[in-house]
């Protein structure tokens, strides 16, 4: 039988890289080696290639498909085996596919580099190790991090590796860690709404306990201790802490008001709404938190969080830029973004009456509708872009200390069939001596939210003392303070 054969080679160097290969037959079918390990996720199928693949071709016409992280043009050929012959003959020759994969963009020159912060294994998977040498790969992942998780007994496969960085799956482009999600759930019908809420802890030496408490681990576990507990833990072992899931949960609010955690994780599950407010609120409320992403169950997203360090990956400065804001969130879209030149997590001081310039400039495969500067949570420029790549500048009048961002969003989906998007960490805004004036309103939003936290630990949280009770009573009070003092 006829053979379709592929060499995949990254065009600038060379070298032989993983990726992830698509080859649909004459009829529609989906033709792949038997051992094929598969992506998961939404979207179209792929299986993983190491660089070199080899599948059985039927007679007729064959689509090819081969795509590496983001960063490459996807490559795509139509094949056509069997033809050629003469009356009553069959050409039945091997198809050998020579597979160059061009980047659209220069991000690792200016020396920003993309990490998953978020990734778990789920009790099915029979082969994580595979699995784990694949993703960051075939993902072009300079930092990927799977951690561990207790809910009820479930065997999670990526329960297996000890916290720290795993060596047999890292190299010199690729540094992939176990850490910790760390969790409290209550109410299964409101999961993400009543409860403490999900951390996730990298860079750790340890396990923090407990991984999970309450209903979580059993019924009659103690809701204790609360999260922000365990972010002290992290931080004292010089970890990374990252709130998960757009800041949901009870104590999301209190653990970032009380300097806990370094930086929030926005739509690490995919079915997450493309949404920004609890972030918006905590920047509008003076608390100086970048912004971070992960994909949640398997790579089952292109999302990524790119930091900037040297032009060769270097962990601890990747992750030093991550805890300083200098970074920004994608599923594709590159977005370098200045505010008077200043970049993002840096501070911008200024007079009455300024003026700062805004500038955004955005590359990508997919094309880039929307351009927008945000400035305290309000649109205050907008670009129609309808390009993959471009520049925006915006003399933008500023009233109030603050924060500003940029963010792009396109109709135009990636193979995982989800809408492209990007939005970079704040330039902090400073010199006026004058809040954002939706600082009140975003205040309030996190009291009523805490007071609401503060009435279901007094009358229906189990605790195994009245001390318990009280401590995370009077931190939920700590929090409160915070906000009270801002509105």
């Amino acid at each position: 039988m006829p053979k379709i054969t592929g060499e995949i080679r990254d065009a600038q160097t060379g070298e032989l890289v993983q990726a992830r290969v698509q080859v649909i037959g004459p009829t529609g079918e989906q033709i792949a080696p038997a051992d094929a390990m598969w992506k998961q996720g939404p979207g179209e199928p792929f299986f993983y290639s190491d660089g070199q693949f080899s599948v059985d071709a039927a007679r007729g016409y064959s689509q090819v498909l081969v795509e590496r992280g983001t960063e490459f043009t996807p490559w795509r050929r139509t094949v056509e085996v069997g033809s050629g012959g003469t009356a009553g003959t069959v050409q039945s020759g091997d198809i050998a596919l020579d597979i160059q994969l061009e980047r659209w963009g220069d991000l690792p020159e200016r020396g920003w580099h993309p990490g998953n912060t978020h990734i778990h294994y789920d009790e099915k998977e029979t082969d994580p190790d595979r699995r784990l040498a694949y993703d960051s790969r075939v993902e072009n992942l300079r930092m990927t991090a799977v951690s561990v998780l207790k809910r009820w007994d479930l065997d999670y496969a990526t329960n297996k590796y000890p916290p720290g960085v795993l060596t047999e799956f890292t190299d010199t482009h690729h540094h992939v860690q176990s850490g910790e999600e760390s969790r409290h759930n209550h109410d299964p019908d409101r999961p993400f709404v009543i409860g403490y809420g999900h951390v996730m802890l990298l860079n750790i030496r340890n396990i923090v306990e407990p991984v999970s408490r309450g209903l979580l681990v059993d019924p009659f576990k103690p809701d204790y201790p609360p999260i922000s507990y365990v972010c002290d833990d992290a931080n004292a072992q010089g970890g990374l802490v990252i709130w998960c899931h757009n800041g949901q949960g009870m104590e999301a609010p209190v653990a970032a008001a009380l300097g806990k955690v370094h930086a929030l994780n926005l739509f690490d599950p995919y079915w997450n709404d493309v949404e920004y407010d609890l972030w918006y609120h905590m920047l509008n409320c003076g608390i100086q938190l970048p912004a971070s992403t992960g994909s949640d169950w398997f790579v089952s997203s292109a999302n990524r969080v790119y930091a900037q360090g040297v032009q060769d990956f270097n962990y601890e400065s990747w992750l030093e830029s991550i805890k300083q804001g200098n970074s920004f969130i994608t599923n594709g879209p590159a977005l370098y973004t200045t505010i008077n030149g200043a970049a993002p997590g840096q501070t911008v001081e200024i007079t009455a009456g300024s003026t700062v310039h805004a500038h955004a400039e955005w590359q990508s495969h997919y094309e880039v509708q929307r351009v927008e500067f945000v400035v305290n949570g309000a649109v205050a420029a907008r670009h129609d872009a309808n390009s993959t790549a471009g520049v925006f500048e915006a003399d933008i009048e500023v009233e109030t200390d603050g924060w500003i961002a940029a963010r792009v969003a396109s109709s135009a989906r990636d193979s995982f069939n989800q809408p492209i998007w990007a939005h970079s960490s704040p330039v902090y805004v400073r010199g006026l001596g004058k809040p954002p004036a939706s600082q009140p309103q975003s205040a309030r939003f996190f009291v009523d939210r805490i007071d609401e936290a503060m009435e279901w630990v007094s009358k229906k949280g189990k605790f195994y003392s009245d001390s318990q009770r009280r401590e995370v009573l009077d931190l939920h009070g700590a929090g409160r303070d915070y906000y009270t003092n801002l509105t």
